[in-house]
C-alpha cells in the first residue's frame, strides 16, 4: 500500500553523488516502493539542493528496521560529543541523550546473533574504516 505521505526538512551539509561532493539543503523522506533495494517497501531519503536540479540527488532506500537503526546511531553519535563541538542547545542535547539511552536499552534487548549492527562496529563488528581524506576522529 502506498501512503504518499512525504516529509521534507531543510538540512545543511554535503553528500557525495555522481558528480562528486555537492551541497544538500533539503531532505525528502517517504515510505514507498524502492527502486533498487530488495524490499517490498522502504524508507526513502532523498538529499538534494533544489538549485542544482535532480541530477545531483543522493538517495537512500532503507528497510524500516535499518532506518530506525540509523536514527539510533545518529542519536548515539551526537550524544557522545560535547555541545561545545556540536553547537546543539542544551535542551536539544538532552533530548538526543535521552533518545540515545533508549536506543541502548533497545539494543541490549536484541537477542545474540541478530543482524542488528553493534553500536561501535560494522555488520561483522569490525570498526568501519575512515575514508581517505575524510574527517578525523580526534
Amino acid at each position: 500500500m502506498c501512503t504518499y505521505n512525504t516529509e521534507q526538512t531543510a538540512v545543511e551539509g554535503s553528500a557525495k553523488g555522481r558528480s562528486g561532493w555537492v551541497p544538500v539543503t533539503r531532505a525528502t523522506v517517504y515510505y514507498d516502493h524502492p527502486v533498487h533495494a530488495r524490499a517490498d517497501h522502504a524508507l526513502n531519503i532523498d538529499l538534494v539542493d533544489p538549485a542544482r536540479g535532480p541530477g545531483d540527488r543522493v538517495a537512500l532506500e532503507l528497510t524500516a528496521e535499518s532506518a530506525l537503526a540509523l536514527v539510533d546511531a545518529i542519536h548515539a553519535a551526537l550524544a557522545s560529543v560535547p555541545t561545545a563541538i556540536t553547537g546543539l542547545p542544551e535542551e536539544t542535547a538532552g533530548r538526543v541523550a535521552r533518545q540515545a539511552a533508549l536506543a541502548e536499552v533497545r539494543r541490549a534487548a536484541v537477542p545474540a546473533g541478530s543482524s542488528t549492527r553493534s553500536r561501535t562496529g560494522s555488520w561483522n563488528d569490525r570498526p568501519a574504516a575512515r575514508p581517505a581524506g575524510g574527517p578525523s576522529t580526534t
